[in-house]
Order: C-alpha cells, then structure tokens, then sequence
C-alpha cells in the first residue's frame, strides 16, 4: 500500500512539473497567448497531435469502462478501443487536413459560419452534453481506481474529488501545451503499466493456459465478436468513426495542429496507436469474472481495479498510475474542448466587447473551473460507464454528416438543414435516453445515422437557399491567422 502511494505521488508531481513548465510555451510562438493556451499556438508537431489523440481515447471508458463490459461480455468489449482507432484513421485520411486549412476554433463557430447564428447556439448545446458527460465519466473511473487500490485513503467520491483537483490544476496551469507534453508522458505510463500489469497477472493464474481452464464454460470468452454481437460492434465503429470527425474535443486536435500534413500523420499514427488498449484492457475483466464471480451493480465498475489488488505493491503502484494516467489525459483534452467552446462560442457571443489578453485567458481557466465543478456534479449520478458513453457520442452524428457534405458534396448543403438536423439528433438522443420503448434497433447510431442521413436528402432535394462556404474565413479568422504568423521569440524546440 505505502509503495503504491509514493509512486501516485511521484506520478502526479511529475505532471504538475510537466503543467508548470509548459507555462513558458504560453509566450512563446505568436503575439496572441489566449490562442497559445487554447490551441498551443496552433503549433503542435506530430508526435504531440499523436498522443493528445491516444491520450483522448484512452480514458477511464477504454480502461475501467472495458474491462467492466468484459466482465461479462469477454474479449470483445475491447472494440470500443479498436473503434476508437478506425475512427482517428478515419479522420487522419479524410479530414484533418481539411479542418486545419479552416482556421476555425470550434465546430459550432463553423456551423454557424454555414448556417446561421441559430445552428451555432444548437450546436454549443450539444457538443457541452456530449463533453461534459464524457468528463464525468472520467471522475467516475478516477474515484474507482484510486478506491480499489487504495481503499484505506479513499472512498469513491473521495478519489473523484482528487482525480477533478488534478484535472483542474494540469488544464489551467498551462492550457493546451500542458496537455500534450502530459499526455507524452501518460502514453507511455499507460502502455507500459497495461503490460506489465498483464504479464503479472496472468502468471498469477498459470499462464494463459490456466487461465482459459478457469474460465465458466458458458460464453466465448476470448472470441472477437460474439460477446457484443455483429450489431453492436458495427454500432461501436460508427459511433467511433462519427464522433472522432466533430466532437469538439478531438477536432480541435487538429485546429491546434502546426500543420496540414502534421494533422493527418499525427491522428492516423495515434489512430494506430490507441487500436490494442481495449483488448488489453478486456483480459483484465475476463481475469477478473474468474477471481471475483458474482460481481452485481456498481460493484462491476471494480473489477479491474480489485483484480490489481493482488499485484505486488510495484507492479500494482505502476498499474495504478498507468490507469490514473489514461483518466487524465482524456479528462484535460475535454476540459479544454469545453473552455474552447464556452469561450469562442457563448462568452464572446453574449459580451459583445472584445476580451483581450490577460482577461481572455482568465475568463478561459474560469471555464475550465465552472466545467469541472458541473462534470464532478454529474458524476455522482452515473451509471454504468461505456454504456453512457456511448449513447452520449452518438449526438455528435449530425455534425459529421454536415461536416462530411460540406467537405466533399458542398452543393447538397442548404442553409435551412443545419438547425432541424442538429435538433432532431438532440431529440432522438432524448427519446433513446428517457423512453426504452423507443430503443426498436440494436443501438442509437443506427436511429441517429438514418434519420440524419434522411433528413440531409430531403433538404438538399427541397430547400433553395445554400449554406455558407465551409472553407470561408470571416474576418475575425483572417485577423487571427495574420496574428499568430507573427512570431515574437523563437518557436518551441523542435524535440517536443
């Protein structure tokens, strides 16, 4: 136990030195630090665009969140990392490049850049949902961890508030440079600790061998697919697929790129990278049916973290800050995702005078705050991590598709689709949510994906006027483009 603790300690200094530090890239690179704090000065190279993807995707869902699926469900819960993957491929070969030749800080500025004010208020609407449910998952999975492993120091609200401390002080400290050099940091703990952690305790069953004898005989246990079935693993994918092109959080990613070609090689080498932590992770849950059977409710969200607990104190301290390390690198790229939007979108919005300098950048680190306090407010009240999640990342369908047309099929775009097709994924998500009698296919996607995809035919068939140019620069935009080229010390060392 005390051992365990010293290495939580030490891997969270490390990341506060990491946060501290980074503060000193925040004046350097271009005139504007506001634009440095949110997007590293849109400056980020390659292999920090890779690891603020891994980092995003590999959270508390791909770690706990799997192997408590795998609970159950075996082997196959570790599509939901494999989609995860595809999905960063996806947007590596078809649209990064596109969305950092925007010069865009958010995807609702674009939406109402394409459809009006109206599209843009929907839009910030649902892109916060979908973020801040996705950060209270990460308390939820950060309480877990740190109560199972270190059940005498804390409790589960316990380890959620330490996890939400952390959070906050690696996001306001040093914005987006902070995030990616911690993430550089939290990739490698993750890898190594998943590994480490597996080889230990498979050995603790007598090898894999042993393991498959101890297994129920009942279900396919290591089988790809049959756990989850077809269906659902085909959801998982699209879900995947779709939320990776315009969640908020993952394209400004790229909007913070130094790039067009860093962003594409950047999301389609983290897109490789994330691919094999949800299989690793879904070990961890079948080990776990095995050594802990009969886990109900709540309890299940445990699994992984009580199957470490019989680790040696090093192995499992490792563990231990290797799945703390997944929470946190996802949890700091959302809260980012969200000071973003609430600042480009709804403060700058509502107070019409310009916020510069010092005051911008407060206001953001005061977002950081408010979101944090709301996701630690919604984490008292979730269930069941992947499941919530995944529901939540389908909203995002009516993004991609008009993102995606815009793109590629500009002429089918009509300024009047953008609002009801945001609007009616909001209403299906509700309807899935809050009335089961709705849910009559195997996931919500496929409901989102057919009524999104309906509703952009009948617009482009029936509407006139066409929507806004997605490639177009306001003048805002063009201001800060000439701003940020504008270099005021050397740039960042080029073996970040």
């Amino acid at each position: 136990m005390q051992a365990q603790l010293l290495i939580l300690i030490a891997y969270v200094v490390i990341l506060l030195a990491i946060s501290w530090w980074s503060t000193r890239l925040l004046k350097k690179g271009t005139s504007n630090q506001t634009l440095n704090y949110l997007l590293a000065g849109r400056n980020l190279p390659t292999t920090l665009v890779a690891v603020m993807l891994v980092g995003l995707a590999v959270g508390g869902a791909s770690t706990v969140g799997v192997a408590e699926t795998a609970y159950t469900l075996g082997f196959s819960a570790g599509w939901y990392n494999a989609a995860w993957g595809l999905g960063g491929i996806f947007v590596g070969l078809f649209v990064a490049r596109h969305f950092r030749r925007m010069t865009i800080k958010t995807i609702p500025q674009l939406m109402g850049q394409m459809f009006g004010p109206g599209t843009r208020f929907i839009s910030v609407l649902c892109q916060l949902l979908v973020m801040i449910t996705i950060t209270a998952l990460q308390y939820v999975a950060g309480g877990s961890i740190l109560a199972a492993l270190l059940p005498d120091i804390f409790t589960i609200q316990q380890g959620m508030l330490a996890s939400c401390i952390i959070f906050i002080l690696i996001t306001i400290f040093g914005g987006y440079w902070a995030s990616g050099l911690t993430n550089l940091f939290n990739v490698v703990m993750i890898y190594v600790g998943i590994v480490v952690a597996l080889v230990f305790s498979i050995k603790g069953f007598g090898g894999f061998s042993g393991l498959l004898s101890q297994l129920p005989a009942e279900g396919n246990w290591f089988h790809p697919v049959s756990g989850l079935g077809v269906p659902r693993v085909v959801g998982y994918v699209a879900v995947m697929v779709t939320m990776a092109t315009t969640t908020q959080a993952v394209s400004q990613i790229c909007f913070a790129a130094k790039g067009e070609k860093v962003a594409r090689k950047g999301f389609i080498v983290g897109g490789i990278i994330i691919l094999p932590a949800g299989f690793l992770c879904a070990i961890f849950g079948i080990m776990a049916a095995v050594q802990f059977p009969g886990l109900t409710g709540s309890e299940v969200a445990l699994a992984l973290p009580k199957l470490v607990t019989g680790l040696s104190p090093i192995v499992g301290g490792i563990f231990l800050a290797a799945l703390w390390a997944a929470d946190i690198s996802t949890a700091v790229g959302l809260l980012m995702g969200c000071s973003t939007l609430v600042l480009e979108d709804v403060v700058k919005k509502v107070y019409r005078k310009p916020i510069k300098g010092s005051r911008e950048m407060l206001v953001s680190r005061i977002v950081v705050l408010l979101v944090s306090i709301l996701s630690f407010a919604l984490a008292l009240t979730v269930k069941g991590i992947l499941a919530t999640i995944v529901s939540a990342l389908a909203l995002t369908t009516s993004f991609t598709f008009i993102v995606l047309a815009g793109i590629y099929f500009p002429k089918i775009l009509k300024r009047a689709a953008g609002f009801w097709i945001v609007a009616a994924s909001m209403v299906l998500w509700l309807l899935w949510t809050f009335q089961p009698a709705f849910r009559v296919l195997p996931a919500l996607i496929y409901a989102e994906w057919l009524v999104c995809g309906l509703l952009l035919v009948a617009f482009a068939i029936f509407a006139r006027e066409p929507a806004g140019d997605i490639f177009a620069k306001t003048k805002e935009q063009e201001e800060e483009l000439a701003e940020s080229q504008i270099l005021v010390t050397k740039p960042a060392p080029k073996a970040i």
